[in-house]
């Protein structure tokens, strides 16, 4: 897939089919958006594209207003969102950075200088609840209205519903926020997951005798935190079973090497012994998160800490032995199950 960071017309594609959205977790209903774009794309002989957002629209009117309440929790990461387009078969992504020029853009400077100059759109697909422009001012009549002056095809999905409920962003991260990992996956039609390089933190984890692998979670508000049990990949031919804890630390100084910021620690319970304890430093790792064993807690010693954590390993040696989650449980859906 091809990335690009802004409008590049120089780099793009002359003419596409596009897509626009955030596509925070590329859930289920993504999912089914983006295999009827590719449909639509293939039969007009054009290349697949999606326009989304770093940061989210709402992060920026969050910091505008001095109100972090207003952002949304963020289910992936920039890393993780290409990943899933790309899995998904789109030709090509143009990561936009929404700043408060772009947020006073009207709605036909949007389609004039965005969709038609800067990415040369000849079909548009936009959900039921597209808005777009200033003041969120623009709407899919405008947008049908703006295609029949430019030259571009105008199109419209519907929602797109799992056992009634309509999939969505929301109702994800209303899944993770509640721990409820299987819902979640069912939303999102594979297992929750991170991934990202494996970097290098305060090293405490070997003092406990639990050494863990760590991938910084770029966002400041996750929408999952807490403990899970786990699989990696990315560390031999099969996946490894592990523990995590997803979130700030709160029995870690929070001036640590990784200031504070948001951290996935994983710990594997199977330690691959060909890697040696530094062989997992830089490389790309997966951890699926099946299933929340607890909140984070706040230990008042190192010792406690050490016992809190033994105890998560034996509860997630415990779920595997009565789970023995296989691969077939953490695939992606097929594409005929997503349309």
């Amino acid at each position: 897939m091809r990335i690009l960071h802004g409008f590049q017309p120089q780099q793009r594609f002359p003419h596409c089919a596009l897509t626009i959205g955030n596509f925070d977790g590329v859930h289920r209903g993504h999912q089914a958006m983006l295999a009827l774009l590719r449909s639509e794309a293939d039969h007009r002989g054009l290349p697949s594209c999606v326009l989304t957002f770093e940061p989210h629209p709402r992060d920026h009117f969050a910091r505008k207003a001095h109100n972090p309440n207003l952002a949304p929790a963020r289910i992936a990461t920039l890393r993780d969102k290409l990943s899933e387009l790309a899995a998904c078969g789109i030709d090509q992504c143009v990561v936009l950075p929404f700043h408060e020029t772009l947020a006073s853009t009207t709605p036909e400077d949007f389609v004039r200088h965005g969709l038609v100059a800067g990415l040369g759109a000849r079909y548009v697909l936009v959900g039921d609840d597209f808005r777009y422009g200033a003041k969120r001012q623009g709407d899919y009549a405008s947008l049908d209205e703006a295609g029949a002056r430019h030259g571009f095809d105008v199109a419209r999905m519907n929602s797109y519903e799992v056992r009634g409920q309509r999939v969505s962003s929301s109702a994800v991260r209303a899944a993770l926020k509640d721990g409820d990992m299987g819902r979640a996956a069912q939303l999102l039609g594979r297992a929750y997951a991170i991934s990202g390089h494996v970097v290098h933190g305060r090293k405490l984890g070997r003092t406990l005798q639990c050494p863990t692998l760590n991938l910084r979670f770029s966002h400041w508000k996750p929408a999952a935190s807490g403990i899970f049990v786990v699989q990696v990949h990315g560390l031999g031919d099969t996946a490894l079973p592990g523990v995590a804890n997803l979130g700030v630390r709160p029995s870690i100084d929070p001036n640590d090497v990784n200031g504070g910021r948001v951290l996935l620690e994983t710990h594997c319970l199977q330690w691959p012994s060909p890697l040696g304890p530094e062989g997992g430093y830089g490389k790309i790792i997966r951890v699926d998160l099946l299933h929340k064993l607890h909140d984070e807690l706040k230990y008042d010693s190192l010792d406690a800490l050490q016992q809190g954590i033994a105890q998560d390993c034996v509860d997630a040696r415990l779920w595997f032995e009565q789970h023995a989650p296989s691969p077939a449980n953490t695939r992606r859906q097929t594409t005929r199950d997503r349309i």
